[in-house]
Parts: structure tokens; sequence; C-alpha cells
């Protein structure tokens, strides 16, 4: 196994300590432990697809886990805020309804894309990301990441402007998604033809 798959398998297996700790209250300041482990997980996508592509290290195991590992990572962010939706209340009480709301859309998008990539895959046709598809997964990294981490804060007010900056990037992210995959099946919609 190469530098690059051990790499995208050390962000797989970040994920489930990520998720524990950021339930364990009993450990101090999980939340930040918790968002310093989704940021750490989150910037081995960008690591692993550069060296794999510096080296000539592109596999077909790193081409089916990378983008697995990218989808589980922010499903699971997003749906651990949802289980903890105080964050979300800062806007009212609609917050919630919102969040979940954007969360059914992100992982709308994600199912769509990955199942138009499995036909073009079956056409031998490869679909590479494109710029608004890496702004959004930036967008998606940083608006949980402040989510999380002002969780201890929001009775504070740099807590609560930070909680704001969060929502408003998390609102971004949600735009960027839709817009990325509404584009990405556009640009490549010979796919789709028969």
């Amino acid at each position: 196994m190469n530098l690059p798959n051990r790499i995208t398998l050390t962000r797989i297996c970040l994920i489930p300590v990520f998720a524990a700790v950021f339930y364990i209250e009993a450990i101090p300041y999980n939340f930040l432990i918790s968002a310093v482990l989704f940021l750490l997980a989150a910037s081995t996508d960008f690591l692993d697809g550069y060296i794999a592509r510096k080296r000539g290290l592109v596999t077909n195991l790193g081409k089916f886990l990378d983008p697995i590992a990218d989808k589980v990572l922010i499903s699971t962010a997003m749906i651990l805020l949802l289980t903890r939706p105080l964050c979300f209340q800062a806007v009212g009480g609609w917050g919630i309804i919102a969040a979940g709301g954007m969360v059914a859309l992100i992982l709308a998008r994600e199912l769509i894309v990955s199942g138009f990539r499995m036909i073009a895959a079956g056409q031998n046709v490869v679909l590479a990301a494109d710029n608004l598809g890496k702004l959004k997964t930036v967008a998606q990294d940083f608006a949980m990441s402040v989510l999380i981490m002002v969780m201890p804060f929001l009775d504070t007010k740099t807590g609560e402007v930070f909680n704001y900056i969060g929502l408003a990037a998390f609102a971004l992210s949600a735009v960027l998604t839709v817009w990325s995959g509404i584009n990405y099946i556009v640009k490549n919609r010979e796919v789709l033809k028969d």
C-alpha cells in the first residue's frame, strides 16, 4: 500500500475518533479537540491527492477510497452537529430546520454526483473534480470546524460572533454544493447520452 492510500486510510480511521471525542464531555475541551481532529482529517484530503499526483502513485484503491473518506467525514460532522442543535438556534427556532434542509441538500448532491461518476466509470471515463467542487469542500470544512469549535463558547459574545460566521459559511457551502453539483453534471452531460 502506497503513502497516499495510507494517508487516506488515516483519514478514515480519524472519523470515529473525531465523533467519539465530540460526544465524550468528560474530555476537557472535547469540542475543540474534536474540531482539531476534523481539521486534521480534512487536511489529509489535499495531502493524499497531491502526493499521489506528484509522485505518480494514483491507484484504483485511492480513487475508490478518497471520495468515500471525504463524504463520510463531512457527513459525519454535519450529522453530529444536528444532534447538538444549539449552534443552529442562534437564528431562531427555524435554524435547526434550515440546517436539516441544508444537510439533506448536501447529502443528495453527493449521492447524485457519486452515481454520475459511477455511470462515467462504466464508460471508462474519469471525471476529475473541478475548482468549484474544491471550493465547496473548503467552505464545508471551514463551516464544520467553526461550528464545532464554537460549541463551548455559545454563551459568550465572541462565541456568538463566530457562531454566526460558521452559520454563514454553512449556508454558503450549501449553495456552493448545489451549484457545483449542477455545474459538474451540465459540464459532463455527454456521460448521460446513449
